[in-house]
């Protein structure tokens, strides 16, 4: 996301906490940010590392709880990879993603208006549908040519 869709994120944080009558932490803030602004869809311990040379006293165990708290508050969603440690995306517009199998590097795949998926009448029989994604499992170029070195 560019600063200025950041900073959209960081007012809509706002409202979404006073909604909820919660306070608006610095911690809340610079972790958003961080997960916003990357492109790499940053796991606890990479928002950790980014964050705490703004926030020298936060601790890991603050970084959990507050990507919980960001999740529950509908601003970021997890990235199901099915890997140890969750990814975090706060990028709402509709994407897919790709799960490199070998590194766990998760990259955005965005979609036209022809390429969407259309989701089959089952699931509409099934019950109310909120969201529909693909994740796209393989190997990442990066890690095809680690291969061919070897």
């Amino acid at each position: 996301m560019n600063n200025k869709m950041v900073e959209e994120k960081i007012e809509e944080l706002k409202e979404a906490c006073k909604k909820q009558h919660m306070r608006v932490t610095n911690q809340r803030i610079e972790i958003l940010k961080e997960v916003a602004s990357s492109t790499s869809h940053p796991d606890a311990e990479a928002v950790f590392e980014a964050v705490k040379s703004k926030l020298p006293n936060i601790s890991i165990d603050t970084v959990y709880r507050t990507l919980t708290s960001l999740e529950d508050l509908n601003m970021i969603f997890r990235v199901d990879n099915q890997l140890p440690k969750a990814r975090f995306d706060a990028d709402k517009t509709p994407h897919h993603h790709f799960i490199c199998t070998q590194c766990g590097e998760v990259f955005d795949v965005f979609i036209s208006e022809q390429d969407k998926i259309k989701i089959p009448q089952q699931a509409f029989k099934i019950g109310t549908i909120k969201d529909a994604n693909l994740q796209i499992r393989g190997v990442c170029n990066k890690c095809n040519g680690k291969k061919k070195e070897n």
